[in-house]
């Protein structure tokens, strides 16, 4: 319903001022060498293949065969293999399975466990403690897993056991736990990052060091949230935090080193100009298996069920990629990106407001479209429409990502919430995670207006750096 009403008004938004003074945009509709009707046929033969429960990566590629077959007289299938490999052998890309390796060995090594339980000690003081030490795990264990489901899935399995029998209202603890997991990506080393990169070109260090600055916002948002929430439900301090004292604080550092070696192995290198994210994921990796040596959690099962959940998952994402990639190829030899781009551009609206549109699109789409599936769908599309708009490439880049995680916490299809449903002991509706994260929403798209009034947020430190 939240998508019909968003695409309902988007179109009569963009309707609106197409025919009041949209010259250029009737201009740019007439160029193109495709008619809409046979674009609106291939957009609804991929809503049908969406609605049937087809895989996307198969979806995918079969209304790319359609559309090459139907609207192009260029002999496509020539240039099928070149089109894949390209992709395939990017030097870049290889850094997406080392990451979700070097998560997953985090995973099964336990290592997030003493990562919750050393900054509990540290946040139990506060109104509602432990759920500021969810966004907070959430965020640290970020910086390693570069995955919202796998930070939801590996801090809710932690974390939902401190709750069970606590004074917390469970919507409340459902909805900090799924915010923080909408971080994973957010926070380098993030895999939308490297997807966005790949397909636009874009420096990939540039996109992490532009990140630091919104997910410290966001991060600040989500902790006055739970603050307000703290004073309203008069959720007081944890009993069991009251008679921590200095010593247990210091001595529960020795839970929060192994990560936060591991963080400064992983980013360290990149921002210091040591290594290509490809390269520092390489040594996350091996950074991971040491730390799980160390702590004797390392065995031939562990390693060969990380292997094996990286590979389903690159799988997955491989496929995806691969169709998308061959779509792209036969939507631009039409010349569709680049009509859309005139179209857009030539609509008497004010850059904002057409990026408010491009935003508002972003959201309808992602209550209903899984999130790396959304980018690598869309953003061949729209982003020749915000360069030519004057958006910094860097910047779009992190208000994608953004927007991204938001869809991953949006109802009724936010792959989170599904997760940490899934992970519940205590019987519940899943309109408790609903409910419970609705809040942690709206201030995620409040900082992502704040980005666009204040753009300096996310493109400050990468001017400094360079």
């Amino acid at each position: 319903m939240i998508a019909i009403v968003f695409i309902v008004i988007m179109a009569i938004v963009i309707g609106g001022a197409s025919l009041f003074g949209g010259a250029d945009s009737a201009a740019a509709l007439s160029a193109t060498t495709v008619p809409w009707w046979a674009l609106l046929a291939v957009l609804g033969a991929f809503a049908g293949f969406f609605a049937g429960g087809i895989y996307v990566g198969a979806a995918l590629s079969s209304l790319a065969l359609l559309a090459g077959f139907s609207l192009s007289d260029r002999p496509f299938w020539n240039f099928l293999g070149e089109m894949i490999w390209a992709p395939s052998t990017n030097f870049v890309l290889v850094s997406v399975p080392l990451f979700l390796l070097m998560g997953e060995i985090m995973l099964r090594a336990g290592l997030s466990e003493r990562l919750y339980r050393g900054l509990n000690v540290w946040m139990g003081r506060l109104p509602g403690g432990l759920l500021h030490t969810n966004i907070l795990a959430c965020g640290v264990f970020s910086a390693v897993a570069g995955s919202s489901v796998a930070t939801a899935a590996t801090m809710g399995s932690v974390a939902l056991p401190y709750f069970e029998k606590s004074h917390y209202p469970p919507k409340l603890v459902l909805g900090s736990l799924a915010a923080g997991g909408a971080l994973g990506n957010l926070i380098p080393p993030g895999i939308t990052f490297i997807i966005y990169g790949l397909i636009t070109e874009t420096s990939v260090g540039a996109l992490y060091i532009a990140a630091i600055g919104p997910s410290i916002l966001v991060v600040l948002l989500f902790v006055l949230v739970i603050l307000y929430y703290s004073y309203k439900l008069k959720l007081r301090a944890d009993p069991n935090a009251m008679g921590v004292t200095w010593r247990h604080k210091v001595a529960s550092l020795s839970d929060l080193l192994p990560t936060t070696l591991l963080i400064g192995l992983v980013l360290g290198t990149i921002y210091a100009g040591l290594a290509t994210p490809t390269e520092s994921a390489a040594l996350g990796v091996a950074g991971s298996l040491i730390l799980a040596l160390v702590d004797r959690k390392l065995n031939w099962k562990m390693i060969s069920e990380s292997l094996h959940a990286t590979a389903r998952t690159t799988s997955m994402i491989a496929l995806i990629l691969f169709g998308a990639y061959v779509l792209n190829y036969i939507l631009s030899s039409l010349g569709v990106p680049q009509m859309l781009a005139k179209f857009l551009t030539g609509l008497p609206l004010p850059g904002w407001a057409i990026m408010l549109v491009i935003i508002g699109f972003y959201l309808a789409l992602g209550t209903f479209m899984e999130g790396l599936s959304m980018v690598i769908c869309t953003v061949p599309l729209l982003f020749p429409v915000v360069t030519a708009l004057g958006y910094d490439p860097i910047w779009f880049g992190v208000v994608i990502t953004m927007l991204v995680e938001i869809a991953m916490i949006s109802p009724p299809d936010g792959t989170v919430l599904y997760v940490l449903q899934g992970m519940r002991r205590q019987p519940g509706p899943i309109t408790d995670v609903f409910s419970g994260v609705m809040p942690f929403m709206f201030v995620y798209m409040l900082a992502i207006i704040i980005l666009m009034v204040f753009p300096s947020i996310a493109l400050w430190l990468p001017a400094v750096l360079s």
